[in-house]
């Protein structure tokens, strides 16, 4: 069974994958779908790392929405035809950087590997 920062590293890993595709902007993202699935299916396995740490992580460590993550993971696995593209977009651009600070630093607070 994989530990909290194991889970943590892989939230981590999921948005540097995100980012590898991300940073080829918007245009790119719109007009490739497997850019489109790429980035969809590390947000999948980013949800998944973060509902796998339990409620009791989520509690001890408030400043991460893991609610929204893991209802996010929800509907890109199980309403996938009902994708907006445009929401995946804005948590890419505009949720994730903050995501990956906070998740740094949470790994950073539980000390060496």
């Amino acid at each position: 069974m994989r530990d909290a920062r194991e889970r943590l590293h892989d939230m981590v890993d999921a948005i540097d994958r995100v980012e590898q595709y991300a940073a080829r902007g918007h245009a790119s993202f719109v007009a490739d779908e497997l850019i489109q699935v790429w980035i969809v299916h590390h947000l999948q396995i980013l949800g998944e790392a973060a509902s796998q740490l339990g409620r009791d992580f989520h509690s001890e460590h408030p400043v991460v929405p893991w609610p929204q993550i893991v209802a996010m993971r929800n509907i890109l696995v199980h309403d996938y035809f009902g994708i907006d593209l445009d929401e995946v977009w804005n948590v890419v651009a505009h949720e994730l950087p903050d995501l990956k600070a906070a998740l740094v630093a949470m790994l950073a607070s539980l000390g060496p590997d």
